[in-house]
């Protein structure tokens, strides 16, 4: 059944669904396209690790320069976030999910063909980056809008893509570029991507209407305290929470790791993340969700200690296994703590004005890292500078408990008539 656009913040909505579609197998369904979609998009930009090498190699830059590649398609996604959100709340995720693929196939195809490592920027900075925001946000405010009952659970269960494509993304790419290069693997990838994300855009459709009006108004929301503490916390742990995934394959690498083992770790952190996704995601169904998000940044903070300490690859595996259950669980409590905090009918917007946070770390992490290790010749300092960062992130989260609603979304959905029926 398809929803009309929301039109105010405080309205509610006047056409009611059966509540039997809620939690129904369609439900699943958008879960399963969620998954895809998430695999596919992320499965390409977490992989850039793999490509790092190649590229700096082939254009002689500095790994500063080279990781700004990554850094700014970041941005881009998060940047992203408000507007594919709101575009997915007001005219449906179908749209916007199909946008995204032909953008992620033509910029992924047009980096094959790049001349200098700047045009990079553009091709792949905007191809990729516009592809993963009109995939990301769109689809997590689908499955929370098609789900009461299970909605952590069908959350947990769809950001897991991200971790699948994470497994499976590096370890690809390294061995195609073997055989076909880095452009060539880029073509590759953007046929498939495309017509992974065009089946997701067949698949999507707008969640039923949800039958209790918003809470809060969504520019009170944007202002509160608690939407502040989310906001700076993220900020903080995103300057450190792309660093591996630029680095950590050439940093095995310079530590006698063959390619394979190397890409492979970006692998190992993305399996271990699914387990953090899709186990966090059902505890949270029961247990508190704030104080689990607080976890996962306590764990993901450690893990650099593991990294810092690291000198074999049995050691970088551990950080690798650490640091992906952290994240994942960050990933996926993410909008459930929004959904739990400001519900979910401006889903979509209060998730995309979030994940811009994302975007401003992603631009000081990556590069800060590459200029520290370019200056000093040691990953040691920035590897220890994150940790610290990590740290402080956590701090940030301490004082959210606080401001938890004194009536859950949760208690209302186990008080309504489809809890009861």
């Amino acid at each position: 059944m398809k929803a009309d656009a929301d039109t105010g913040a405080h309205e509610s909505r006047e056409v009611l669904p059966s509540l039997e579609l809620f939690d129904s197998v369609l439900a699943w369904r958008m879960v399963a396209a969620a998954f895809a979609a998430m695999c596919a998009t992320y499965g390409v930009a977490y992989s850039f690790g793999a490509f790092f090498k190649p590229m700096a190699a082939e254009f002689g830059a500095q790994r500063s320069a080279t990781s700004a590649v990554f850094s700014i398609t970041v941005l881009v996604w998060c940047v992203l976030g408000p507007v594919t959100g709101h575009l997915s709340d007001r005219f449906g995720p179908r749209i916007v999910v199909a946008t995204g693929a032909i953008a992620m196939g033509l910029g992924l195809a047009l980096t094959s063909m790049i001349d200098r490592l700047w045009l990079g920027y553009l091709t792949y900075g905007l191809g990729v980056g516009v592809g993963v925001a009109c995939a990301y946000v769109p689809m997590v405010a689908v499955v929370g809008g098609w789900f009461i009952r299970r909605r952590n659970t069908a959350l947990g269960i769809a950001v897991a893509g991200i971790g699948f494509g994470t497994i499976f993304g590096a370890p690809i790419a390294a061995g195609l570029i073997t055989h076909l290069g880095w452009r060539g693997t880029y073509v590759a990838f953007a046929i498939a991507t495309m017509a992974i994300l065009l089946g997701c855009a067949w698949i999507v459709e707008r969640p039923p209407v949800h039958v209790t009006p918003s809470r809060v108004q969504l520019r009170d929301a944007l202002r509160s305290p608690a939407f502040g503490l989310l906001y700076a916390s993220s900020v903080t742990v995103s300057i450190v929470l792309f660093v591996p995934f630029v680095y950590l394959p050439s940093f095995a690498r310079d530590r006698g790791a063959t390619e394979l083992a190397s890409a492979a770790l970006v692998g190992i952190i993305g399996g271990a993340s699914v387990a953090g996704r899709m186990g966090l995601g059902s505890m949270a169904d029961r247990a508190g969700v704030v104080r689990l998000y607080q976890a996962s940044f306590l764990v993901l903070a450690l893990s650099y200690g593991i990294w810092l300490a690291a000198t074999s690859y049995p050691m970088m595996v551990a950080f690798a296994l650490v640091m992906g259950a952290g994240y994942g669980g960050y990933v996926a409590l993410s909008p459930a703590v929004i959904a739990h905090l400001f519900g979910t009918q401006r889903m979509g917007t209060m998730l995309g004005a979030l994940y811009t946070s994302g975007g401003i770390g992603a631009m000081v992490g990556p590069p800060l890292v590459g200029l520290i290790i370019d200056r000093t010749g040691s990953y040691r300092v920035a590897i220890a500078a994150a940790l610290a960062i990590a740290l402080a992130a956590v701090a940030m989260l301490i004082p959210l408990g606080r401001y938890e609603p004194a009536t859950s979304e949760q208690a209302t959905a186990r008080d309504s008539p489809a809890q009861r029926s």
